[in-house]
């Protein structure tokens, strides 16, 4: 049992063995090159038909055309014995052929008749032809025959009987006339499939003489003719009874009486039920003819089922179902259903399909190599089932000699281990009863190495996206294995696009651009191997992007059909218009171009469809329009809109990482196409999400893109014109792109310790576009750097960071971060350089020293620390100091520490802004990336004294008419001990010297007696100590009468009420200096000092950057800082400032890039406004003559407007004012002449009657003139007639807020004053 099922499963293994060789077997090839000096047994190329039917008037030709090497010689057999062709000198064969020629022309070709057979022989084998039956063409006559009149009575049936001779082949049988006419048939008359003429119920016209029945034999083109029949067909109902007796004496009459109307029942076939029997193959014909008055109508079901598709069709007036090409599904039963009006019948005929054998396989012929196996398989089909047999060279092969190397089984013969010199040609034959089949197939042991019959160096040309069939056919023993390669690549084109076809052809399908170039096929067996060069070119297709439209045009006017054409550079394009499918018109009115077509002066015949085609040799393309003329009409106004979105999305020119993008363009709605805006989408990582990709001109239609490997991509093109963007177009077909390595590694790599024994890699993750494959992963790698440590990686996916613990503190470390998926890893990652975490310096500074510099600056030094003790990157030293205590007095203020910070490793720095005279703390730590270190113990230092600070305030009290006290308040930081005060004072612009008084420390307040009359004083005060003087409190006086009073101004304070009267003052508050607080460690005290229109900036400058200015600008204004340089100085003097406007003042540092990197805070700057400066020209001889000449004009005017009131005239205000045109004529103060008080800084009025120094300008409430002036009260009075009165009655009242004026008349020389 067990040796059984090892048999069968051998055997199973070298039939599929076997198998696998028969696909691959070739044929000998007809090429002669390679037929030269090749052994082949014979092959019959040709052979006549089994059954011959010859034309006894033509000469027999029997067919017998073979091949082989050497060449086959040719014999006969006769009815099974062999035929010797040279002793009949009527028949000979071909030169070179078996075909035999009979001439019977002087002889009968029934001596020629039987079966003939033909075998072809070489020294390789024997083949034999099919049993070829000659026999005779014969159309026999008519048989002689009386045909009797036939008589009938309306209604009845009728069969008329055609009996034609059987001829050979049967004749074709038809019913006509004595004319020749055809006799009409329709449902009620009608020829059977065997002749007969059947009439299902005669009418009286179907009377006549001459139906004739005739016969043609095809073969010999005869045509014999039967006797005629007549018919007569009585209405007895319609004859008179003399008639009729005569009729009934003469003539038999079918029938007693005339037929009544019937029920349906069969004339053929008759009965219930019936058989026919058909050949696969072959056409079944089923009919049914009825009897039935009114005459029935036929039809067919097939009882079980549907009949068969496409192959059945209904003839004869529905009584003849025929079915072609039989196949065994088509047996069964078919119900033909005859009905009329009165009822119905049926009758089932049952259909048998047997078969003559058929091939299912023919067996095929093989070329073995010694040694090898093949099989000769014989499979046919038949019903009844076929027997098989088998010859060897024309010899039943059980009549052959044995062969060991041979085995047959049923429809197979096994050869194995096959010896040279055993080729044979073997024969099947599958018989039935119903035919045979004969097939030679030969077994040709050779040894031959390969060859290749597909000439070298053919050009295939395709188009874009067709297939592309590369051919190389070759010849070999044992039989070739081809293989392909592209462009000299080693790699075998097999798979994906690549089709290999057992023939060795390569089929690609679809072709691409990227597959064109050369190829190379190489046919390899045992003995060798043999490569032929075949090239391919695969074009661009061609495509209309530009359709003709519909067109409706107005009679008379222009039509343009558009056609612009996308196709091959290197293919020659032919541009042809067609109208209605036809030529155009010749007619000069229609203009083609090279993509248009040009319709001049449209007329009605013009109207139609129009054809656009591009032929090239590969393709071509076409596109129609159709063209209405209609009347003319106006010219309806243009409307501008949106384009219509592209459409007919194409890809072409496919690559790897590229394809080509082309688009039909909407309608653009009379605004041309801009641009065109391509977009794509990721189904696969970001479905449904649109990018922008790229843009093209309005005027292309097609775009170059460039891919990303993995990418699901989908296309869409916008339109962009004056009006807007067009909706989308619809998305092209999915382009995937087939994945890859990637491109590129995660970018922004750092590397940084976030705790002291971690490192932290950080990377920015590649998007699902980057991937360009499934399994994105990334491969974190790090060692110590400049060690020869083997790298530690990490492999993780999906993160942005990883970090590595157990790291030592603050080490440097290369690391590396590297992409890759499951095809593969990314480029060599950069090496990227990083410390681990970093920790507070350990220990702190050592040797910690202070130099006092001077009462405001000391110098602290230290030593470094340890790098070791850094435990980070070292970013610099920080230096806590803060004041104590003030060594003079106790200060309740709060203690501020400060802090300053030197970067690198500094190891001193300066301590500015210190108080003098007072007691200060400082401690140095280090600090790093993580934090501060400790610090060292405080270290306390003191301060000398130093110069005071400015008194507190100053003013002027108990002022007289020439004395006055001075007071002030000790300075609120005395910075030391207070060794006195000076103060000095002199009149302002006079040559009297400066006088300067020393004072006592504890003395406030101090009286000046003996000071000029109205005269302006000018007081400067300065506390002192052992160091010096300190800053000057100025203020300035003018010695009037103390009945005015004006508030004081206290420096620094602001405006008091003073508790008792005083003088009136204008204090100019102008220190030398104002300090400002410090800002940090590279500018140092800051300050400025004011000189009338300008500022002096005073700074110190520690830093490294050489570009320092000066910025200013006006408060609150929004204009940009206005810029001076200093060029190193470190005071720097702001010229052409506004007077009465706050500037805002700052210096700033910027590096080599023009960036600010230090600043100062910004200074606020109030400019004050200048008073006038009082000039004493009142004893100036040329002075003094101009009052004179002034008085004595007003005294004339006076005198002319005194006599004028008496006279009782009007006093012209106008004239009046025209004579005190002068505006720098004002009213004087009552008591002394002087103006009114002098502005301050704080107040910038004008002064009453003066100019105001910034423009030289008046008030003209002060300045003009008029009679209200020199009235008593503040308001004029007129008389009855509209003179003036009250005119001298006494001055005008002045608003107190303008200062107490004197209420005599105006001093001219006093008035003079005012323009100093």
């Amino acid at each position: 049992m067990n040796w059984k099922r090892k048999s069968t499963l051998c055997e199973g293994a070298v039939m599929m063995l076997l198998l696998s060789h028969m696909t691959t077997a070739l044929d000998v090839p007809l090429d002669p090159k390679v037929l030269e000096g090749l052994p082949q047994p014979p092959t019959i190329t040709h052979q006549s038909p089994k059954d011959y039917i010859i034309d006894p008037r033509e000469n027999i030709v029997i067919h017998c055309e073979a091949k082989g090497k050497p060449h086959p010689s040719f014999s006969w057999t006769r009815n099974g014995s062999h035929f010797d062709v040279e002793k009949d000198p009527k028949v000979f064969t071909k030169p070179n052929s078996g075909t035999l020629v009979i001439d019977i022309s002087e002889e009968k070709a029934e001596a020629y008749e039987g079966v003939y057979q033909c075998t072809v022989r070489n020294e390789h084998g024997t083949a034999v032809s099919n049993n070829i039956v000659i026999r005779q063409s014969k159309s026999p006559l008519w048989s002689k025959e009386r045909n009797e009149p036939v008589t009938v009575q309306v209604g009845v049936s009728l069969i008329l009987h055609c009996r034609p001779p059987m001829g050979l082949p049967p004749p074709i049988i038809f019913w006509m006339d004595n004319n020749f006419q055809r006799l009409p048939q329709n449902s009620r008359v009608s020829q059977a499939l065997n002749g007969d003429l059947y009439f299902s119920n005669v009418l009286v016209e179907d009377t006549r003489n001459d139906y004739i029945c005739y016969a043609r034999f095809p073969h010999t083109q005869t045509i014999q003719q039967k006797q005629p029949i007549t018919v007569n067909v009585l209405d007895v109902d319609a004859m008179n009874e003399t008639v009729l007796a005569a009729i009934l004496n003469d003539t038999d009459i079918l029938g007693d009486r005339p037929a009544a109307e019937r029920t349906p029942s069969f004339m053929h076939p008759t009965g219930p039920n019936s058989t026919s029997m058909v050949l696969r193959g072959e056409t079944l014909e089923l009919e049914c003819i009825a009897d039935g008055l009114p005459t029935p109508e036929i039809s067919w079901t097939r009882v079980s089922g549907d009949l068969p598709g496409d192959r059945f069709s209904f003839q004869k007036f529905q009584k003849m179902l025929k079915i072609i090409e039989v196949t065994e599904a088509d047996a069964g039963d078919y119900r033909c259903l005859a009905r009329n009006r009165l009822g119905s019948a049926q009758h089932i005929i049952t259909v048998v399909v047997k078969a003559a054998p058929f091939w299912i396989s023919a067996p095929r012929n093989l070329i073995l190599a010694p040694k090898e196996t093949g099989m000769l398989i014989c499979h046919v089909g038949g019903n009844p089932k076929p027997t098989i047999t088998w010859s060897v060279n024309g010899v039943p092969i059980e009549n052959s000699p044995n062969d060991p190397s041979r085995k047959v089984e049923d429809n197979k013969i096994i050869l194995s281990d096959v010896q040279a010199g055993s080729s044979a040609v073997y024969q099947c034959n599958a018989s039935n009863e119903f035919g045979y089949l004969l097939a030679n197939a030969f077994v040709n042991v050779l040894a031959e190495p390969p060859r290749v019959l597909t000439p070298p160096n053919n050009l295939y040309q395709v188009i874009s996206n067709r297939q592309a069939m590369l051919d190389c056919a070759s010849f070999g023993s044992p039989i070739p294995k081809i293989t392909w390669f592209k462009d000299g690549q080693t790699a075998i084109l097999d798979g994906d696009s690549y089709v290999l076809h057992e023939n060795g052809s390569l089929q690609i399908n679809p072709a691409q651009p990227l597959n064109s170039g050369k190829y190379t096929c190489v046919a390899t067996n045992t003995l060798g191997n043999k490569e032929n060069h075949v090239f391919l070119e695969v074009k661009e297709p061609t495509r209309i992007l530009k359709q003709p439209e519909y067109k409706v045009v107005q009679r008379g006017s222009r039509a343009v059909f558009e056609c612009k054409v996308k196709h091959d550079p290197s293919l020659i394009p032919t541009l042809t218009w067609l109208k209605d499918n036809g030529e155009l018109p010749d007619d000069e009115r229609f203009v083609v171009d090279s993509d248009s077509l040009t319709i001049i002066d449209v007329a009605e015949e013009d109207e139609g469809t129009y054809t656009c085609i591009m032929n090239t040799t590969l393709d071509k393309d076409s596109a129609s329009a159709r063209l209405t003329v209609v009347e003319a009409t106006p010219t309806p106004p243009i409307v501008y809109e949106r384009p219509d979105p592209p459409r007919d999305l194409e890809l072409t020119d496919q690559r790897e990482q590229s394809v080509q993008l082309t688009w039909i363009p909407g309608d653009e709605h009379n605004s041309p196409t801009q641009l065109f805006l391509v977009q794509y989408e990721d189904s696969l990582h970001q479905p449904g999400v649109w990018h922008n990709m790229t843009e093209a001109p309005g005027t292309s239609a097609t775009a170059q893109l460039d891919l990303s490997p993995y990418v699901y991509y989908s296309f869409r093109v916008l339109a962009l014109n004056d009006v807007g963007m067009s909706e989308p177009s619809t998305p092209s077909r999915q382009y995937r792109t087939n994945p890859s390595q990637p491109d590129d590694n995660p970018s922004d790599v750092e590397v940084a310790g976030t705790e002291p024994n971690n490192l932290v890699i950080s990377w920015k993750e590649l998007t699902g576009l980057q991937s360009n494959g499934p399994g994105l992963q990334y491969k974190v790698s790090w060692r110590q750097k400049e060690t020869e440590e083997d790298w530690t990686s990490v492999i993780v996916a999906n993160v942005s960071q990883y970090v590595v613990t157990g790291a030592p503190t603050f080490i440097p470390y290369e690391v590396t971060v590297q992409a890759f998926n499951d095809y593969g890893h990314g480029p060599k990652p950069g090496v990227v350089f990083g410390y681990s975490g970093e920790d507070r310096p350990m220990v702190a500074p050592e040797n910690v020293k202070v130099l006092v510099q001077s009462s405001t600056m000391a110098e602290v030094h230290w030593e470094p620390i340890p790098p070791s003790a850094v435990r980070g990157r070292m970013l610099g030293y920080k230096v806590s100091y803060w004041k104590e205590k003030s060594l003079q007095k106790e200060d309740s203020r709060p203690k501020e520490k400060k802090e300053l910070t030197f970067s690198g490793n500094e190891t001193e720095g300066r301590l500015p802004d210190l108080h003098p005279y007072s007691q200060y703390s400082v401690n140095v730590r280090a600090f790093n990336g993580k934090g501060d270190g400790p610090a060292n113990d405080d270290l306390k230092f003191e301060t000398p004294e130093g110069v005071p600070g400015a008194p507190a305030f100053l003013r002027i009290i108990d002022l007289n008419l020439d004395s006055l006290t001075v007071e002030w308040g000790p300075p609120e930081d005395e910075y030391g001990r207070l060794t006195g005060y000076t103060l000095k004072y002199q009149p302002i612009n006079s040559t009297d010297e400066l006088k300067e008084m020393t004072l006592l420390a504890n003395e406030t307040s101090i009286s000046l007696e003996n000071l000029k009359y109205s005269t302006r004083y000018m007081f400067y005060l300065n506390a002192m100590t052992i160091k010096g003087s300190g800053p000057v409190v100025t203020t300035a006086i003018t010695i009037v009468d103390e009945a005015l009073v004006r508030p004081a101004v206290e420096t620094g304070k602001g405006t008091e009420s003073p508790s008792h009267p005083i003088s009136p003052v204008t204090q100019s508050v102008q220190p030398p200096f104002y300090k400002a607080r410090p800002v940090g460690p590279v500018f140092r005290n800051v300050n400025y000092s004011l000189e009338e229109d300008h500022a002096i900036i005073n700074w110190e400058y520690t830093g490294e950057e050489n570009n320092v200015y000066v910025e200013y600008m006006l408060d609150n204004s929004k204009e940009a800082w206005k810029r001076e340089a200093v060029n190193g100085s470190r005071t720097y003097q702001l010229k052409n400032l506004k007077a009465g406007v706050v500037y805002k003042v700052r210096v700033v540092a910027n590096n080599h890039a023009d960036l600010t990197v230090h600043s100062t805070e910004e200074l606020l700057i109030t400019v004050p406004a200048m008073a006038s400066r009082q000039v004493d020209i009142a004893t100036q001889g040329w002075f003094i003559g101009l009052m004179c000449a002034i008085a004595l004009l007003i005294l004339v005017l006076l005198i002319v407007c005194f006599i004028k009131r008496n006279k009782g005239g009007k006093y012209p205000v106008k004239e009046k004012e025209e004579a005190h045109q002068d505006p720098e004529i004002q009213p004087m103060k009552e008591d002394d002449g002087t103006f009114g008080e002098y502005s301050d800084t704080e107040d910038h009025k004008p002064l009453k009657g003066s100019r105001t120094p910034s423009n030289g300008t008046v008030k003209k409430d002060d300045s003009d003139d008029s009679l209200v002036d020199y009235g008593e009260g503040g308001d004029g009075q007129f008389n009855e007639d509209g003179s003036f009165i009250g005119q001298y009655s006494g001055k005008k009242e002045k608003d107190t807020q303008e200062g107490n004026e004197s209420s005599e008349a105006p001093s001219p020389v006093n008035a003079m004053n005012s323009f100093v």
